[in-house]
């Protein structure tokens, strides 16, 4: 039954915060990963299993949060994920050895998986049927803001404070999330309650998704099937995703229920989903790494440059929620969100090592406007026909599909940019030689300048070769990741048809549970 008055925005303001909590601590980690190796002596590949073991187990518990929510229902699996989130957060910041702190950040991931389907589910309850647009507005203001805001935050915390505090923050935070969901939330009905569970099926969705997620994480700075455990894990994915699809679809109490595919708008709509988590977190990837490596802006400044986009984001959700509420449909404002997207990755791939701060404030407002347009729409199609118990197996499929989509897209572009950037690097060497005018003319200028500074003409020729191949090094990243950000462009551009395949509805309304 649907909320209404200060019950209703008490309930959504807690399953935000609660959301917020898990999708901000994806990326927070990553700013202070140096801070971290220095403090416990680790290796930045040791290091990068505090962001990897909290992404595989996250994307575990993605798929199966619905059934847990069923079993033991949404209100008291949601506390559970929010308490156990906030412990383990604890446990992180108390955390004396790397190794203790990837066995905690694992369970802060396995926590965390429970909060954000849980929290869409019970959002969409709380709202009436009628405003449903709104409801997926709000939602996507935590999905959409916090992976942005994460590295800003995360930035800041270990620039001023050490670096457990980026887990500590979490404390007071879940502590009033859990107070507020135990005094407001309502209890959903407890579908799977009393039903044997699907044992077999859970050990093959950790061991296929888990084993996916590493590869995902690890395969490009592995080498891929060079790498012996790569090549295992490929094959227990596929070994384990063949047995999990088998086994939910014999068995009469599946722990994912791939019944709801039957739904055309759903089975679309997870692929949309796919595309827009490759997009969002594809280019929050790119970005920073961008602008710090190559063109030298600092942690604070890149998360400034990310701030005006998401606030940009932040303002349009609840406008896009009216938008939906008065009929216009959600293809329609899709496909504007995919060409804005478009058109923000068209003018980052124009950028030159001159660009400053200046250069991309437009280009990611742009990106922040046609996120808001993206997130609130398909994900509106995506869960139109579902109700009752398929609400929350819904929307924990549809949250792993955006984050795989995001996983798919940082490892598919990492690998891209080392074999463009191998590509791209052989031909601008073509242009290095001494018949070449133009390349000519640059050494003796470098060569001049070293020798007024008082070097020797033997010196002034080594430093002036040094030089042209920082040169060639920094052309060659430039060219590199432009032909990404256009290579991200075109892909969101080719998604827009996908949208067309799902069915035109105005005021969309989904049945709700009773309670």
């Amino acid at each position: 039954m649907a909320e209404h008055g200060l019950r209703k925005w008490i309930i959504t303001i807690t399953v935000i915060m609660a959301s917020l909590l898990e999708l901000i601590d994806t990326t927070i980690v990553n700013v202070a990963l140096p801070q971290i190796m220095g403090n416990l002596g680790a290796t930045l590949e040791d290091a990068g299993w505090l962001v990897t073991g909290y992404a595989v187990a996250n994307v575990i518990v993605l798929p199966m949060s619905g059934w847990l929510g069923d079993r033991f229902g949404r209100k008291n699996y949601f506390m559970a994920s929010i308490i156990l989130f906030t412990i383990a957060s604890i446990l992180c910041g108390n955390a004396t050895g790397l190794y203790e702190l990837i066995v905690f950040r694992i369970l802060q991931g396995l926590a965390g998986g429970g909060l954000l389907s849980t929290a869409q589910a019970i959002l969409i309850e709380t709202w009436p049927r009628e405003e449903v647009g709104m409801a997926t507005a709000l939602f996507g203001l935590g999905a959409v803001v916090g992976p942005t805001v994460g590295p800003t935050i995360g930035g800041y915390i270990t620039d001023h404070f050490n670096w457990p505090w980026i887990f500590y923050v979490n404390i007071p935070v879940g502590a009033l999330a859990a107070f507020l969901v135990s005094m407001f939330v309502k209890e959903s009905p407890q579908y799977a309650k009393g039903q044997p569970i699907d044992w077999w099926g859970i050990a093959f969705l950790a061991i296929g998704v888990g084993s996916l997620q590493v590869v995902l994480e690890k395969g490009e700075s592995e080498d891929w099937l060079a790498t012996p455990y790569i090549a295992v894990l490929i094959v227990s994915t596929i070994v384990a995703a063949v047995a999990f699809i088998w086994r939910e679809l014999s068995t009469d109490h599946p722990v994912v229920n791939f019944k709801i595919l039957r739904f055309r708008s759903f089975s679309v709509g997870i692929l949309t989903s796919f595309a827009l988590g490759f997009a969002l977190y594809g280019s929050v990837f790119i970005f920073p790494v961008f602008c710090q490596n190559l063109l030298g802006f600092s942690a604070q400044q890149t998360g400034e440059l990310l701030f005006p986009g998401g606030m940009a984001t932040i303002c349009m959700m609840p406008v896009v929620g009216m938008m939906l509420k008065r009929g216009i449909p959600a293809q329609l404002m899709s496909t504007i969100g995919f060409v804005l997207f478009f058109i923000f990755s068209w003018m980052l791939s124009n950028s030159t090592l001159e660009s400053g701060t200046g250069n991309f404030f437009w280009p990611l407002i742009i990106r922040g406007i046609g996120m808001s347009l993206l997130f609130v729409p398909l994900t509106t199609l995506a869960i139109q026909d579902l109700h009752g118990k398929d609400i929350g197996q819904g929307a924990g499929l549809n949250n792993m599909m955006r984050q795989l989509g995001g996983s798919f897209g940082i490892a598919i572009l990492t690998t891209l940019i080392h074999i463009k950037s191998g590509i791209n690097r052989n031909i601008l060497l073509e242009n290095i030689n001494p018949y070449n005018p133009a390349f000519a003319e640059k050494q003796q200028a470098f060569i001049q300048g070293f020798q007024s500074k008082g070097y020797s003409a033997f010196d002034a020729q080594q430093m002036a070769n040094k030089a042209v191949e920082g040169s060639v090094i920094k052309q060659t990243m430039l060219v590199t990741y432009d032909n990404i950000y256009l290579l991200v462009g075109v892909f969101v551009l080719c998604c827009i048809p996908l949208v067309y395949l799902q069915k035109f509805k105005k005021n969309v309304a989904l049945p709700v549970d009773a309670h």
